[in-house]
């Protein structure tokens, strides 16, 4: 799901395919460029002190950097996307006095090898959520560290943590999740299928849909399943096809991804292959294998959670027209309903990015928050 990162200097842009991205709604009290001012902000922008590639096996070596305090308390950030990938900014939710900060790029994403651009078919083998999983504790083995006092994930990045704090509870102490995603068959039929977004931002529904009619020799039948039409084009031999459907899929969850849309951050991403293609082909192979977890999973694995003490902070905006708030609330309910510890935020102002000030307001008092719970002495 949306929430992609901002490109790191020498990255190559190419000019965006914009003929099926909706335009953005009008901004005339000029928020784009003047955002609200919320209490809190990220912290500022540091160095990692260590970096690498981690090999995982299945030819996947995952690019990771660790940041903050050596001997704070570790805490991982997992993206979203799939296939959105990391960037420096990802550093900047967590207090760098208190933790040991750890980022790292997905299977096929970002600057981990290899990349979807670069070989299509190397980063999809056996690019699903168990070894996702896996990969994350790998990671914490590598770095020896006994166990993440915080899992940070946002969207899909949401998703992954709870599967993952679902393995391996002994492994971690608390969550912070935004923008709430249960892989839900609902919740992906909303998003992708039946046009659930089409009340909300009906331009970008019809344009998502236009470039699958636009291209069809079969639209009676392609209409029917708008995800395998839109993997086939995305798997396409041809180079320009596979870009032209990318752009056409990310663009349409860029334009509905926060309440205030920035055209030029769409047209930097649609420009940038290296984020684009992992972006596109990742969210669709996972989408149309209901995430590879099986149907309630997510919330049938909350009592582990609760039995293992696990702390949940949740912060999701109020209009997410990406993953829907009921998401967030039913995660909530049931955590709680287990004997879960968990605080719910919803944010007013606030879409799906953590971009959004009003999001990143909440995530950063959340992961201040639980300083309080986490303490030097459980590193």
């Amino acid at each position: 799901m949306a929430c992609v990162p901002f490109l790191a200097s020498g990255v190559r842009a190419l000019r965006a395919d914009l003929r099926y991205v909706s335009p953005a709604a009008t901004d005339s009290a000029g928020q784009i460029g003047n955002p609200v001012v919320y209490p809190r902000t990220l912290y500022p922008a540091i160095d990692p002190f260590e970096s690498g590639l981690l090999d995982v096996g299945d030819g996947h070596q995952l690019a990771y950097d660790v940041s903050g305090n050596p001997e704070g308390v570790p805490c991982v950030f997992l993206h979203g996307g799939p296939g959105a990938g990391v960037s420096p900014r990802s550093r900047t939710f967590f207090d760098p006095e208190f933790y040991k900060i750890v980022i790292f790029d997905q299977r096929g994403s970002g600057k981990s090898i290899p990349n979807a651009a670069d070989d299509l078919a190397g980063s999809l083998v056996e690019n699903t959520t168990p070894k996702l999983v896996g990969d994350i504790d790998l990671l914490r083995e590598h770095l020896h560290i006994a166990k993440w006092g915080l899992v940070l994930g946002g969207s899909w990045g949401s998703t992954l943590a709870l599967a993952y704090a679902q393995t391996y509870p002994r492994h971690v102490d608390a969550l912070m999740l935004r923008g709430v995603f249960l892989f839900g068959p609902d919740e992906v039929n909303y998003l992708f299928s039946e046009g659930g977004t089409f009340g909300q931002n009906p331009v970008a529904w019809e344009k998502y849909t236009e470039y699958i009619k636009d291209t069809s020799a079969d639209w009676e039948r392609e209409q029917t399943n708008l995800l395998g039409a839109y993997w086939v084009r995305l798997t396409s031999e041809d180079a320009a096809t596979r870009a032209a459907a990318a752009s056409a899929f990310v663009g349409y969850e860029l334009s509905i991804s926060k309440a205030v849309i920035d055209p030029a951050g769409i047209e930097e991403v649609l420009g940038t292959p290296s984020i684009l293609i992992p972006f596109a082909v990742m969210e669709v192979h996972y989408m149309l294998n209901a995430g590879f977890l099986r149907r309630g999973q997510l919330l049938d694995g909350v009592a582990t959670m609760a039995a293992h003490g696990h702390r949940v902070a949740i912060a999701h905006g109020r209009a997410d027209y990406v993953c829907q708030p009921q998401a967030a609330w039913r995660l909530t309910k049931a955590l709680r309903e287990a004997g879960a510890e968990v605080d719910l935020e919803f944010v007013s102002g606030a879409g799906h990015s953590d971009t959004e000030p009003g999001l990143a307001d909440a995530m950063v008092r959340a992961t201040d928050k639980f300083k309080g719970f986490l303490g030097l002495d459980k590193t």
